[in-house]
């Protein structure tokens, strides 16, 4: 984590503070931007959190950023707090402090009490403080933190509770100090240097505020964006605009990606808030038309859900990591067109709207901005989703998705589309599906028979595996998996499990999939990495028929905050791999299970072996729109040798 440079910061930033003090006194704040048109400012909000206090992240690029040498009409307004520990000796963490970076260096201009960086207020006197002392022609706020979505937004701040700053407060403080003016903005661009904050719903927060967006839809690897090189580029050439300066952001963070190996799964746009409109009203278009196809036809939500659940999420998705509920608006509308053609007005504004875009191999279906979809349910989370969702449509299709009927104003919005009638949503819970009987083939095919009504009612199914060993009393589940085969119009299922799990180094672990493409499969692998607690991201690549790791990552907190830490495997590391345990004869819940410890090799892999010899057994897993599951019976069967032997043959 750039550790080297690390070692040389305080003695270059007790250099420069020398100076800056005596170049200064205490009086600080001085206007120093003269009128050129080339003049630039950056309105840094560096909330540090975590990232620092463990990792040192903000210091790193605060390292990055004094290798460039800016030119006397470039300044750089940083305010610092919000963590417990700087991992450099001039930062003070228990207090805000205000930094002006230019061609005479860096300077402690400000400092004040300590105050909740995730509280509007506090981003209301940095901006105001920035814009009236330190103004420039051309102005770019950058966020540095952690983030978490439309739901969740930015800025978690450690010393209180890791609080954020969502949509609502960030609109407030820039409207606070700016007149939002869509013909017009005051500024040339807003870039959150965290995770997941390029979105439909964050893109519309900033309208009329900023020409420009940059953000990544997918979570951030710890090196974060370049500071050396979009602020290098900037420096030499001044007289760029927003534009230019979003495209320097993103090539340089894909750059710096590249060079420590993070790049596979990164995105990062450039979002011209200019022509938003166009995007909003095909976004809601698309919405009004979902909305009308679920009034006619409760199923519709089913097919939605299947859609949505093969479509490209950000954050991970899974009960191991969390929910960030955020999926690709891009790549949902275009796998949705046959079914909405309304979809296809999304899709060409997406490409208008969004003039530049980075991603890594694992990424390759990203269009620029997320949405929101709900894939677990969630209603705490839901809530947040309906004080900031920008479609009305989509948050009265939710709405009646996952709580099955509209208030008034709801109801009016449907009559207003000419749908007088709400419908009853079926769900799993009115199935009686928990226990169904799964058969198995002579082949050794588990097959589930639903029939038609299942075409209706689910959003997705997958398969769950367990090793299970009567004699201790115990059961191990292996991990999920959707190698499945589906007719949907019958309501068959039949799985293709080829007697082989995933491995470390020839060790069996607990995996979930994460996402699911054409072209590459997701994992998510729960392991203690030098005994914390991460989550291995592996990939299978149908392309090449190769798993590759990507590194480990943290997931969600309780927040809803999204780690920004993708830590690489080196060599020397103890992995522990996790299964979850339960009794065989009880109803206990599964709990962690640690089982086989690896050191890390220049030669660690991952890849699929054949299941050690025992007895398994084999549950569906089946889910509907609303989040509600309900599990098969379970089939068993022996694996020899890597042999599947079956004695069960009740399906003709």
């Amino acid at each position: 984590m750039k550790t080297e440079k690390r070692k040389l910061l305080s003695l270059l930033l007790s250099f420069l503070m020398l100076f800056s003090f005596s170049a200064c006194g205490d009086e600080g704040v001085t206007k120093s931007m003269g009128s050129s048109d080339d003049t630039w400012a950056v309105y840094w909000y560096l909330c540090a959190s975590d990232l620092e206090s463990n990792y040192g992240c903000a210091t790193a690029d605060l390292e990055e950023m004094l290798e460039v040498q800016l030119p006397e009409n470039v300044n750089v307004v940083i305010q610092t707090g919000g963590t417990s520990f700087w991992q450099n000796d001039l930062m003070d963490a228990t207090k805000l402090q205000r930094w002006l970076y230019n061609s005479e260096g860096l300077q402690l201009i400000e400092e004040l009490d300590n105050a909740n960086m995730g509280d509007a207020e506090t981003l209301y006197d940095f901006l105001s403080f920035a814009d009236s002392n330190y103004p420039a022609d051309k102005v770019a706020v950058t966020f540095w933190n952690h983030g978490g979505g439309s739901v969740n937004g930015a800025a978690f701040d450690e010393n209180y509770d890791f609080d954020s700053l969502d949509l609502s407060e960030l609109y407030a403080a820039f409207d606070g100090v700016w007149f939002a003016d869509e013909e017009n903005p005051p500024l040339e661009l807003v870039g959150f240097d965290t995770c997941l904050m390029a979105t439909i719903d964050v893109a519309t927060a900033f309208q009329g505020f900023s020409k420009y967006l940059v953000a990544s839809e997918e979570v951030e690897p710890g090196n974060g964006w370049l500071y050396s090189g979009w602020l290098g580029a900037l420096a030499e050439n001044p007289g760029m605009d927003g534009a230019d300066l979003g495209v320097a952001i993103c090539d340089t963070y894909y750059a710096g990606c590249e060079a420590v190996g993070t790049e596979e799964q990164v995105t990062l746009s450039l979002t011209d808030l200019s022509k938003l409109d166009t995007l909003l009203e095909a976004y809601e278009a698309f919405g009004q038309e979902a909305l009308v196809a679920a009034a006619e036809d409760p199923g519709f939500f089913a097919e939605f859900g299947r859609v949505a659940n093969q479509s490209e999420n950000y954050g991970g998705n899974t009960r191991e990591q969390g929910y960030t509920n955020m999926v690709d608006l891009g790549h949902l509308a275009r796998q949705t067109a046959e079914m909405l053609p309304s979809a296809q007005g999304v899709c060409d504004a997406l490409e208008e709207c969004v003039l530049y875009r980075v991603g890594g191999v694992y990424r390759s279906q990203a269009t620029g901005l997320s949405c929101y979809y709900s894939f677990n349910g969630d209603m705490d989370d839901f809530r947040g989703y309906l004080n900031v969702g920008q479609s009305d449509a989509f948050r009265y299709l939710y709405t009646l998705g996952l709580i099955g009927k509209l208030d008034e104003d709801g109801k009016e919005y449907l009559s207003a589309l000419d749908v007088q009638t709400v419908p009853e949503i079926a769900s799993l819970v009115d199935m009686g599906w928990d226990g169904a009987l799964l058969k198995m083939d002579d082949k050794g095919t588990a097959i589930l028979e639903l029939g038609p009504k299942a075409n209706d009612i689910l959003a997705g199914i997958g398969f769950s595996l367990f090793y299970v060993d009567e004699e201790s009393d115990t059961m191990l589940l292996l991990g999920t998996d959707n190698d499945m085969d589906a007719d949907w119009e019958k309501g068959i299922f039949y799985d293709n499990f080829r007697g082989v799990w995933g491995a470390i180094d020839g060790n069996l672990v607990y995996m979930e999939l994460s996402c699911g493409d054409k072209d590459y499969s997701l994992y998510t692998v729960p392991i203690l990495l030098n005994g914390e607690e991460y989550n291995l991201q592996v990939v299978y690549d149908f392309t090449t028929g190769e798993w590759s790791i990507l590194g480990a990552s943290k997931g969600l907190d309780s927040n809803g905050m999204a780690s920004k830490e993708l830590r690489m495997l080196e060599e020397g590391d103890v992995i522990t791999t996790i299964w979850k345990i339960a009794s065989f004869s009880g109803d206990d819940d599964f709990e962690m299970y640690t089982v086989d410890e690896i050191t890390v090799t220049a030669d660690t892999s991952f890849g699929e072996v054949p299941l050690f010899d025992g007895s398994y057994a084999m549950v569906f897993e089946m889910w509907d729109a609303m989040g509600n599951c309900a599990y098969s019976d379970a089939v068993t069967f022996d694996c020899t040798n890597g042999e599947i032997m079956t004695t069960i043959y009740e399906y003709e």
